[in-house]
């Protein structure tokens, strides 16, 4: 179904072409700021204005005059330096919104033409834990990766690992010498870290422990069986530990391919550049020059011999052009990463892939002295411990307030609300911002966060718990009081609001949009008896409480987040 948005903007294209004005570009049009104004406004004349050299209040006149609004509400209006503001009639709202609460997808239309995209997130390093670091990378990247799977995308998500390096000749020389085989079952993350740093401050005091150190990364390359052991127990142990973290975010990849997963290809990679005529030796390197962009070389072969994740990076957007057949590559990564991912993104051009490829970078989460988020002891976060609080402090607040409730049913709703309370105190903030990470402010009932928007949820739905029957949508819908009116124009933004998601990777979009909406219906819900109006109201409630509950589970579901039946 189109949206109220694709409707006015159809007409609006007909009246341009009456007054003789030809666009080939999208007219912008969009809700109101201020309900004084009307429903939806345009700046079409002033744009157009420009174009043709018009008065844009003179243009916009003219448009107005050759614009019907027929069956959707009154005629626009002119204001301004040349705006058109229109408002729309109860009876259209009550057709558009009695269409949407048919439509198993809620209005939102599936792409015309959908796209292999392949999503590129979290990417934790082997042998180390997880840390805060790494949320705004896991959520942002499973947000898009499910707006794009809802929008008719093919979407294949990959967990980059970071599994190779010359950091596991240490990690290797630890094993051998140093490791606890108790602590190992007991906390494996925790004494790999040990041994890890154990060997390489060890290294950096005895040059024999160094060389021994690289001798055996020297002997994992050249495929020595006990060191390829080693490092595959490695790999297992960090991925089990790993999936801990995403089996309470509720994160899924479709692969892990980690850096390893490329290493034949790495030599033939170098070799191609070189032979193309993209790369060519400095100071003993292989590199590749874009004096455009900087001035520092992308390093694919290192002076040593070895490969660094420039080399595997190319690799591996070779391996999903060719065997996944991707149209898209989206990045989830840091902002310090952005010079990488140009000098990529440009090489990858120069070797005539015809993939778009989108370095989708993000802010940092600070503490409350706004500073990067640490440990007392200054060490990052560990995200399992972040976790895990989260729900242990959520659990709290719900056996609080509901102290009927039985231990399991806190415990799977103190989950509930405490993952979605992180997950939403990032995702509705600009990927680019820097935010302040506040356990008050994200696990508070008022307010833009996930437990404010989880209780209207669960305040919606315990209307229908009451009714005698399954509810049946009724065959009309009638509107009339504002808070009908006001919720019924916030409900049918949805279908424009979701594809407006990848416009620039911003999910904190759709989170503003549902806080929006969870206020308006708390508004709706005060002023608007819904079981003890006369029938025909009844039914009319019934239904926005229905279409509410329904778009504001799917909305957070596309944030990742779920939402409980009782908080």
């Amino acid at each position: 179904m189109a949206t109220v948005t694709q409707i006015l903007q159809e007409r609006l294209q007909n009246a341009l072409q009456a007054v003789g004005i030809k666009s080939d570009e999208p007219l912008q049009l969009a809700p109101t700021m201020d309900p004084r104004h009307g429903d939806y406004q345009t700046n079409a004349a002033m744009v157009m204005g420009k174009k043709v050299k018009e008065n844009p209040r003179t243009l916009a006149s003219r448009i107005v005059a050759n614009l019907s609004t027929k069956g959707i509400g009154p005629p626009p209006e002119v204001a301004g330096p040349g705006f058109i503001n229109f408002r729309i009639s109860p009876e259209f709202l009550a057709h558009r919104v009695h269409e949407l609460a048919l439509d198993k997808r809620l209005g939102v239309e599936p792409v015309a033409a959908p796209k292999t995209i392949v999503i590129d997130f979290s990417s934790p390093n082997i042998a180390k834990p997880m840390h805060v670091g790494h949320i705004r990378s896991t959520n942002l990247g499973d947000a898009l990766a499910r707006v794009a799977r809802f929008l008719g995308h093919q979407v294949i998500t990959d967990n980059h690992l970071g599994d190779w390096g010359t950091q596991f000749g240490k990690v290797i020389y630890g094993w051998k010498r140093l490791l606890n085989r108790a602590t190992l079952d007991s906390d494996p993350m925790e004494e790999l870290v040990r041994i890890y740093r154990e060997a390489d401050a060890a290294a950096e005091k005895d040059p024999e422990i160094l060389g021994e150190c690289r001798r055996e990364l020297v002997k994992l390359q050249e495929g020595d069986i006990e060191n390829r052991r080693i490092w595959q127990r490695c790999v297992d142990l960090s991925k089990a530990e790993f999936s801990k973290n995403y089996d309470l975010l509720g994160v899924r990849f479709d692969f892990q391919l980690g850096e390893s997963f490329y290493n034949a290809e790495l030599p033939g990679v170098v070799q191609e550049l070189q032979d193309r005529g993209l790369a060519e030796a400095s100071e003993g390197a292989i590199v590749v020059w874009d004096h455009e962009l900087s001035d520092d070389p992308f390093i694919v072969r290192k002076s040593d011999g070895g490969f660094g994740y420039a080399t595997t990076d190319v690799a591996t957007i070779e391996y999903r052009y060719r065997q996944w057949h991707a149209d898209a590559v989206w990045y989830v990564v840091g902002a310090p990463q952005n010079l990488h991912f140009q000098q990529l993104f440009s090489l990858t051009r120069r070797l005539g892939y015809d993939l778009d490829l989108q370095h989708i970078a993000f802010g940092s989460i600070l503490g409350e002295d706004r500073k990067l988020m640490r440990t007392r002891s200054g060490e990052s976060v560990p995200l399992r411990a972040l976790l895990e609080e989260a729900v242990g402090r959520a659990t709290a607040i719900v056996a609080e307030k509901n102290p009927e409730l039985s231990e399991r049913e806190r415990s799977a709703i103190g989950r509930i609300v405490g993952i979605g309370a992180i997950k939403y105190a990032d995702l509705s903030q600009h990927r680019m911002t820097d935010y302040v990470f506040s356990w008050d402010k994200m696990l508070s009932l008022q307010g833009n966060t996930a437990p404010y928007l989880q209780n209207a949820y669960v305040r919606s739905r315990s209307i229908f718990r009451k009714l005698d029957a399954a509810f049946v949508a009724p065959s009309s819908v009638e509107l009339g009081e504002e808070p009908e009116l006001a919720l019924t124009k916030k409900i049918l933004q949805f279908p424009d609001v979701v594809p407006a998601i990848l416009d620039g990777f911003k999910p904190n979009i759709l989170a503003n949009y549902l806080y929006e909406l969870a206020a308006q219906f708390h508004g709706f819900y005060e002023s608007c008896p819904v079981l003890s109006a006369e029938p025909v109201k009844r039914e009319t409630r019934l239904l926005l409480c229905d279409v509410f509950a329904r778009l504001l589970q799917t909305g957070l579901d596309l944030l990742g987040i779920q939402v409980p039946d009782k908080m």
